[in-house]
Formats: C-alpha cells, structure tokens, sequence
C-alpha cells in the first residue's frame, strides 16, 4: 500500500534520529538552550524561507482550503480552551495542549503523505495547507506562547527573523524574483539542516528524564489525530469541498504534532518535556489513525 510505505519512510527515519540524540544525550552533555536558539534564529528562518520561496502551489484550490483550514483551526481552539477550563487544567498544561493540537506535522511527514496518497494534484493543495499552517506556527505562534497582551505579542513576533523569512519567502515567491549568485542553494543548505538538528534536540531533551507517557500525551496525542482530523472532515463535508480538497484537508489535519512546537515550547515557554513527549507518542500512533482517515476520505 503506498500510503503506508509513505508513513514507513516518513517514521522510521525520523525515530532513528531522535533516539541517536537520545543516546548522544545519555552519553555526553550538551546545552540544549544554544541548539535550541541556534536552529530557532538561524536554521528554522532558513528552512521556513526556503520552503515558502519554493512552494508550487494550486491557485484553485487556495480559498476552499483556506477557509476550511480555518474554520477547522477555530473550532479546535475553542474546543481545547474551553476542555482546559473545565479540567481546571493550569495555565502552563493548558498553553502546552494547544500548542500540540493546532501544530501538525504538515510538512515533511505531511506533504510526502499526500503525495503517495493523493499525487501531484494532491500535492500542490497540500501545500497551502503548509503554507497556512506555517504562518500559524511561525507568526502567530511565538507570541501566542509566550503571552502577554497583544501589542506586546505583536511587537514580540516582529523582533523575530521566523516571521520576516515567512514573510520575504512569500514575497518573493509571489514577485518571481530569482536570487542571483545561487543564494538561495545556500539557503537551502541552511534550512536542511533544521530538521535533524531539531529531531537531535528532542532526543537529547528526553533523554535528561525518564521517558513516560500519562494523561497529557495521550490527550494530546488524541486531540491531535483523531479530533482534529474528525473536525476537518465535518467542516469540509459542511463547506461542500471538492473532493480533492477536502481529502487533503483532512489527511494534513490527519498528521501528529509538529516537531517546532517542541522547539517553540522550549524557548518561549509550556511544558517542554510533555510536548516532546507528545511528538513522539503522536507520531508512532499515527501508524494507527491515518489509515483509518485515508479509509475515510476514500484513498486505499
């Protein structure tokens, strides 16, 4: 099947990474706040760039998907926030929930899922999905993380080069502006480094306790690829989506939790250690959820 040969080589690559930093952590140690601020000012702006100032996207498929990822994101929020008042859950555990339920992993694990599910087509709508999801994460996120009030998370996110390489690599991307001396290949070199430096990281930061999965994993973990991906259905079934774009909204809602919000929990605030928890335990689960979804959406 290849969807599940899609989740094979999407997974397994990425637990081979996280548990050599799991072992490099165990063994010699490191400082994980320099990594951590290295792949955040430098490689993630870099990677971000990169993948906006290359995105082939689907012009047709732009306004469906963006309103139903939209709605999708909302009713989530409002779910979560409303569940986190209920439980009486702290501030913290509540930040740290949302932050593993609105950020996917809609890129590398994502994008080539689509792709051997859905094909070109497919790919080229999954993309803005990425792109939407992007802008989320990388522009609203940080302040979002943080807190404070909103000008403050404005002025906070403005100060940051995550925004300004979303926001130049759109740019030009939009413009067809083409750098000359082949600056972006550097770039791009730059951007390829983030992942395994991030995967590393969060093998690194398991490794300083005992690895343990509670309430808050399983919880996340759920909100994130079953809630998530069932609220994505009902919007695009309510929307009348084409059948492509609903599928794709639906299988990129499908994905587990986003390496970077471990990496944003880390430096900005939340429960770090549950969110890099919860990326690994969403992400062997997966192997689990996404088939049932492409059954759903009808891909087998």
């Amino acid at each position: 099947m290849p969807h599940m040969q899609a989740l094979l080589n999407t997974v397994l690559p990425v637990a081979l990474v996280v548990f050599s930093g799991y072992l490099m952590g165990k063994r010699i140690p490191m400082d994980l706040t320099t990594l951590s601020r290295l792949t955040l000012y430098l490689l993630v702006p870099a990677l971000i760039f990169d993948a906006m100032y290359r995105a082939e996207y689907s012009r047709e498929g732009l306004v469906g998907l963006a309103l139903g990822f939209t709605l999708t994101y909302l009713l989530l929020f409002l779910a979560i926030t409303g569940m986190a008042r209920l439980l009486g859950l702290s501030p913290e555990a509540a930040k740290s929930l949302l932050v593993c339920s609105l950020f996917p992993n809609s890129g590398n694990m994502g994008l080539s899922l689509v792709y051997f599910a859905l094909g070109e087509e497919g790919l080229r709508r999954a993309v803005v999905y990425f792109i939407l999801s992007s802008v989320v994460m990388f522009g609203l996120g940080p302040a979002f993380i943080r807190g404070g009030g909103l000008k403050e998370g404005l002025l906070f996110t403005l100060r940051l080069p995550l925004f300004y390489a979303l926001l130049l690599g759109l740019l030009l991307k939009t413009l067809g502006v083409s750098l000359p001396f082949r600056l972006d290949e550097g770039l791009r070199l730059m951007g390829q480094a983030a992942i395994p430096v991030l995967l590393l990281t969060l093998g690194m930061q398991m490794s300083q306790t005992r690895f343990q999965v509670g309430a808050f994993e399983g919880v996340a973990s759920s909100l994130r690829l079953l809630v998530a991906p069932l609220l994505a259905y009902g919007v695009g079934f309510i929307l009348g989506l084409p059948r492509l774009e609903h599928q794709v909204l639906v299988l990129q809602s499908a994905t587990p939790v986003a390496v970077n919000a471990f990496l944003l929990t880390r430096e900005f605030g939340g429960e770090a250690l549950r969110v890099a928890r919860s990326v690994v335990v969403s992400t062997f689960l997966a192997f689990l959820t996404i088939p049932l979804f492409l059954l759903l959406i009808g891909v087998r």
